[in-house]
């Protein structure tokens, strides 16, 4: 039955964020004011719909927030109204939390959001020379590359700009190596980069708050590390229609079967960031968008075979690739498996010009392909 009551199979996706979608996800822009896919209808472009999976279900969109999941009934309540489904996809995602680290909001450049990113440029234009800390707050967090990415963008620009001798860049995290999800040797190479560019790397930092008026990081046995710029990964949260549902396990995302990406409730599935999936060494897949997209693929058919009334076939294999923007027009690739065992396998490749400029390309691809 579907929204309307009508007869015949209903796929509902929550998007990213709280509102539901029947074909795309709720994002958020550099004010974190929600917007749906079809946002883009307003500039003349609309994410496009592409059916690989041998169904013919209508699309219906449907934009209103999300409060709560009935799964014995199974129905969505939102802002508008009640939403029935057969099968759900959550797709609801990390939400950003920068209160939950005391004195984050107030002095710190949030570089996971437009508007603190673009602030952090402004800044650093402007920098006369100093300590510049990067900061991981909380983990989890999404892209494990970006934290990393922007400590070597920021030495670049102050090389470039002729402040590196008397400026410092240094990165505090609560990690014992840099992408420790991407396994022990990838993290040893993105270690010696750091070293190569004389970037500080601080792990194991647990950082209890920051002190606005003395430009000061509180860290958990009272050490102070003083800075003049900081540009921090806020903490990351699951969004509350997950956190106060049955889908959330202790961490608060969700649990999923890690090939089929099932949770623990019948005809519910979750996909990318919202999720929380065990692999080797008892850490996490990690968060991110490379993930997400095979992830929805996977499950699309699966869901297909089950309406079909077919045997689901396939599986979410946690294979995965990223690229490290490093400055000066140069970028390395990593790619590998993040499921295999003893630890993830997964290979960096040089760094080189070829790599930013995949990266560009691969950018203006996914613009093309969903928003043309």
């Amino acid at each position: 039955m579907d929204a309307l009551g009508r007869p015949g199979d209903h796929l509902l996706r929550q998007g990213s964020g709280g509102r539901t979608d029947s074909r795309g996800a709720r994002r958020r822009d550099g004010r974190n004011r929600r917007r749906t896919a079809a946002a883009p209808r307003a500039r003349g472009r609309r994410p496009r719909c592409r059916h690989r999976t041998g169904t013919d279900l209508p699309l219906r969109t449907v934009e209103a927030e999300a409060r709560a999941i009935d799964f014995e009934a199974r129905r969505i309540e939102t802002s508008n109204g009640p939403v029935a489904y057969d099968r759900l996809v959550v797709a609801l995602g990390a939400e950003l939390a920068p209160e939950l680290l005391p004195g984050f909001a107030e002095t710190a450049l949030d570089v996971y959001t437009l508007d603190g990113a673009l602030e952090a440029g402004r800044a650093l234009e402007g920098f006369t020379g100093g300590r510049v800390a990067v900061l991981v707050s909380r983990l989890p967090y999404k892209c494990p590359a970006a934290p990393y990415e922007t400590a070597l963008l920021t030495e670049a620009l102050l090389r470039r700009r002729g402040l590196r001798e008397r400026s410092s860049v240094d990165v505090y995290t609560p990690e014992p190596l840099p992408m420790p999800t991407a396994g022990p040797e990838l993290g040893a190479a993105v270690h010696g980069i750091l070293e190569s560019r004389r970037i500080g790397f601080h792990p194991e930092q647990t950082i209890e708050r920051v002190e606005a008026d003395t430009r000061e990081l509180v860290l958990a046995d009272d050490e102070r590390v003083p800075y003049d710029l900081l540009l921090g990964i806020p903490p990351h949260r699951a969004p509350a229609v997950i956190r106060e549902s049955a889908l959330a396990g202790e961490s608060g995302f969700i649990p999923v079967d890690r090939t089929s990406l099932a949770t623990t409730v019948e005809g519910v599935y979750a996909i990318g960031d919202a999720t929380s999936i065990p692999i080797a060494g008892g850490k996490f897949l990690p968060k991110a968008g490379v993930f997400a997209e095979r992830q929805a693929e996977q499950v699309g058919r699966w869901i297909a075979a089950e309406l079909r009334g077919d045997t689901p076939t396939g599986a979410f294999d946690g294979k995965g690739a990223c690229f490290l923007e490093m400055g000066d027009g140069i970028a390395a690739y990593a790619s590998g498996d993040f499921y295999a065992e003893p630890a993830p396998k997964v290979r960096l490749r040089r760094p080189g010009r070829r790599w930013h400029l995949g990266k560009v390309a691969f950018e203006r691809y996914w613009l093309w392909r969903w928003f043309r």
